[in-house]
């Protein structure tokens, strides 16, 4: 039995979730997901409602559970060396969530966008990276969510909505299947936030970054 979280997408710069280079990941954000979620669950993040997005009720992504890993293990799998944060690259090189790492039984990063942020202490109490290679990234471009035998996916607020009965969580999955089917798979649109991405990476450079 697998199980859904749901949750506000509040910023989507491409970080966290990272769609790039073959993986979704969430390496960042998101403590309690990553803490609880095991493979085969699903997570879907969908838009805000806040002013200037008007993306409530859209799916931003969805993504099956495929791997779990340690800081450390991800960071020394080469499947994931790509995803190592380039502040100098492209949006895809800059943002990538790869940036922790244990030395001497001690976390330590590499500069990336979390650094200099408020939520690093989240991110390492909660040891675990979520990987798929079963995912559908729109961004922004995301169609609207449909209810599932009465129930509305999409989380208003912080934290996460879980639990759905099974058959709900079945539902969903044949929709998401149906749009894969249909064409749409793996990265199929850019982040919504791509000018607080951009700030974020400059931000970053300097040591100073917010959050995602």
């Amino acid at each position: 039995m697998s199980r859904l979280y749901s949750y506000v997408l509040k910023h989507d710069t491409g970080f966290a979730p990272n769609p790039y280079h073959g993986f979704c990941t969430l390496a960042c954000c998101k403590p309690r997901i990553r803490e609880r979620a095991e493979i085969g669950d699903w997570i879907i993040g969908t838009g805000s409602s806040a002013k200037g997005k008007d993306r409530g009720g859209h799916i931003s992504y969805a993504m099956q559970v495929t791997d779990v890993l340690t800081f450390d293990q991800y960071w020394n799998d080469e499947r994931f060396l790509a995803k190592r944060p380039d502040l100098n690259g492209n949006l895809e090189e800059a943002c990538g969530d790869n940036m922790h790492y244990l030395a001497d039984g001690q976390f330590c990063r590499i500069p990336g966008y979390h650094c200099g942020s408020d939520k690093i202490e989240d991110d390492v109490y909660v040891d675990r990276v979520l990987v798929s290679d079963d995912f559908v990234y729109w961004g922004g471009d995301g169609p609207p969510l449909p209810e599932f035998r009465g129930h509305n996916l999409c989380k208003k607020g912080p934290a996460h909505k879980v639990n759905f009965p099974q058959t709900v969580v079945e539902d969903f999955v044949s929709w998401i299947r149906g749009i894969q089917r249909g064409g749409d798979s793996g990265v199929c649109g850019s982040p919504l936030d791509r000018e607080l991405s951009e700030r974020t990476r400059r931000k970053a450079k300097r040591g100073t970054s917010p959050t995602e």
